[in-house]
């Protein structure tokens, strides 16, 4: 399948797949998307002193990478990602210039260059663990605090927001855990509901009016 670079409204980059008429992160601008979603209502929802997450989709890297430089607590990452984006892909990403943190190029090459399947020290609060494998093979068993949930959009790849890959990622979460998402669709929050979450609505990021947030609620 075809892969372009293209400009986000934000001048942040991200990767078009033309066929499917979709992008990694929103087209309307991908730090202000990851931002929005992932730390002001995820990141810096969850108020503990050390928190493990997991990324559903690790794709360009940029969700860890801003998750790194905002990270004020211990973080144990988990990033899952069925298909890994070339290298070539990521040396055209220009995310280190855009935040300007320059200073911190080399902890972003890190995060690319460490290998699969182990768990890696990025900084003294940061470690990374990058998992290839399909969503639907994730096994884990309250293991994390906070969920960040980037797959592809319903519309190309519905089989990643049924049931039963929100039973998984209730399974994975601890008590109270979280789970935030771009997605707002009506489907999406009933199986998400369906599964056991508390799910509200919230103000989404540029171009979209909502995104959602799902609680594993103690029973």
């Amino acid at each position: 399948m075809k892969r372009e670079i293209i400009i986000t409204s934000d001048g942040s980059t991200t990767i078009h797949l033309p066929e499917w008429n979709e992008q990694y992160h929103s087209k309307h601008g991908a730090i202000q998307e990851a931002y929005h979603v992932f730390i002001r209502n995820g990141l810096k929802y969850v108020d503990q002193e050390k928190i493990s997450i997991l990324e559903i989709g690790f794709g360009t890297g940029l969700n860890c990478f801003i998750t790194l430089l905002e990270a004020r607590k211990d973080i144990d990452y988990v990033g899952v990602e069925a298909y890994p984006v070339a290298k070539e892909e990521v040396g055209k990403l220009n995310y280190v210039a855009e935040l300007e943190a320059e200073e911190k190029q080399e902890l972003f090459n890190k995060i690319h260059e460490v290998s699969w399947e182990a768990k890696h020290a990025i900084t003294n609060n940061f470690s990374l663990t990058k998992r290839k494998q399909f969503f639907s093979e994730i096994t884990d068993e309250n293991q994390f605090d906070l969920i960040y949930f980037d797959a592809f959009g319903a519309r190309v790849q519905p089989d990643l927001w049924t049931e039963d890959i929100f039973r998984i990622m209730f399974s994975a979460l601890k008590a109270e855990g979280v789970l935030v998402t771009y997605s707002a669709k009506g489907s999406v929050r009933r199986a998400m509901q369906a599964v056991g979450f508390d799910v509200e609505r919230l103000p989404g990021p540029p171009g979209k009016r909502e995104m959602l947030r799902a609680t594993k609620v103690r029973k």
